[in-house]
């Protein structure tokens, strides 16, 4: 089997031989396209089908996999939907970047909780944040281009760069820092063909939250180079202690003209399977990103935008309630994983993750197996315990795993125990 170059074609030549002994040229259609061939599925999604699966076989997993909360959405936002049902304008197409009250309420409630002002016309809502961040990059990303990536990193950020035909230049963090990525890495990393940089507070995988000081510095940094900043903010409201969330474009004004903020309604009110996030963005990138979601989905789901609405038009009071949940189990876990011999874990200061070391266990035997990456200790403890980890290597960081604390307090506890028991 060849091809031109060596490259990857859609088109292979096969040469082979018939019974006979005679070579003969075969032309073979490649059946999927290199763009989505490269892509590689979601570890996360991955880890949790897994667990529910096994949980569908009857097995006892308790699975700190999925990033959702554990709680239900709150009532009101569902009667919203619920009334939304039977709106009958809701029951055919509405515009392409959202229903007009939910874009209005997105620039109410930013500005509200980061004191970012912007106008309705540029929030996009899209089918999830995922969405957001994967329009987002298709807009702003050309072949060629490099973005900026801290790691540890959201599995799904350096595929969708890729896609996007960009280059993701990884800059790795540890505990030792805070998991918190500096200007002296930023600089050293920076070249001429630099576009954008990723900026993520709190951390998904880590926990970690940079102080407004250091938010200030990198938005001064990324302004002075005329470098995009893409900056995730679903967690912003989950911080604990004494961390502060603080919005980017918000420290640094003169980054604004070159800033996409994406967030949604997922983490904060419990709206994960809802599917409604959106971004902000300056005019000219909200308007190219309206184009490619007119050919891409149309309208996010109506009903979905009217529980939305109901969300961030309400109260912060069932937010503030799951908040004190997350904050008294990742005390919990972090306590736990660090009583245990060979794993260090670092205290998350935001979201719902810990992101332990599992590294001090390297090149001990469990289960008939030798620990030699997070990859392989993720499957030794699902099975021989049924406890379901995310492996730190879908997010850039080798020797860690990723634990959600989105889930409830006694199952947390039997999860951790069953880990110690196997480790001791």
């Amino acid at each position: 089997m060849g091809d031109k170059g060596g490259s990857v074609h859609s088109r292979i030549i096969l040469h082979r031989r018939t019974t006979d002994g005679k070579q003969v040229r075969v032309i073979s259609e490649r059946r999927i396209s290199r763009r989505v061939a490269e892509i590689n599925e979601s570890p996360t999604l991955m880890i949790d089908a897994k667990a529910k699966a096994l949980k569908a076989a009857g097995e006892n997993v308790i699975g700190f996999g999925a990033g959702e909360p554990d709680f239900p959405t709150p009532e009101h936002i569902v009667n919203a939907a619920l009334e939304a049902c039977r709106h009958e304008p809701y029951h055919h197409y509405t515009p392409g970047p959202g229903l007009p009250a939910l874009r209005a309420a997105i620039a109410d409630k930013t500005l509200r909780d980061s004191g970012l002002e912007v106008q309705p016309s540029q929030v996009i809502v899209t089918n999830g944040g995922k969405h957001a961040l994967f329009e987002t990059f298709l807009a702003i990303v050309d072949e060629g281009d490099e973005v900026l990536l801290p790691a540890p990193y959201w599995v799904s950020y350096p595929e969708m760069i890729r896609f996007a035909g960009g280059t993701a230049i990884e800059l790795p963090t540890t505990e030792a820092t805070g998991f918190r990525v500096t200007i002296e890495q930023l600089e050293a990393a920076v070249t001429d063909k630099t576009k954008a940089m990723v900026f993520v507070s709190p951390s998904n995988p880590t926990g970690s939250v940079y102080t407004p000081a250091e938010v200030k510095a990198i938005g001064e940094w990324a302004a002075e180079r005329d470098i995009w900043v893409v900056t995730d903010e679903i967690y912003e409201h989950l911080v604990y202690g004494d961390a502060e969330f603080s919005s980017i474009p918000v420290q640094v004004p003169e980054v604004r003209d070159r800033c996409v903020v994406v967030n949604g309604v997922a983490k904060t009110y419990a709206m994960t399977g809802w599917r409604v996030g959106w971004l902000i963005a300056p005019t000219d990138v909200a308007s190219a990103v309206t184009s490619l979601q007119s050919q891409a989905t149309s309208n996010v789901s109506n009903v979905a935008q009217a529980a939305a609405l109901a969300a961030v038009t309400g109260d912060l009071e069932a937010v503030e309630m799951m908040g004190r949940a997350f904050d008294r189990r990742r005390m919990t876990m972090t306590k736990l994983l660090n009583e245990i011999d060979g794993i260090v874990c670092y205290e998350p200061e935001g979201a719902f993750y810990c992101f332990p070391s599992i590294k001090g266990l390297y090149g001990r035997t469990i289960g008939g197996r030798e620990i030699d990456s997070a990859d392989t200790f993720a499957e030794v403890v699902l099975d021989e315990v049924k406890v379901a980890l995310v492996p730190g290597e879908g997010f850039g960081a080798p020797g860690y795993v990723r634990l959600s604390y989105a889930l409830g307090d006694d199952d947390l506890v039997e999860g951790i125990t069953r880990m110690a028991d196997l480790l001791s």
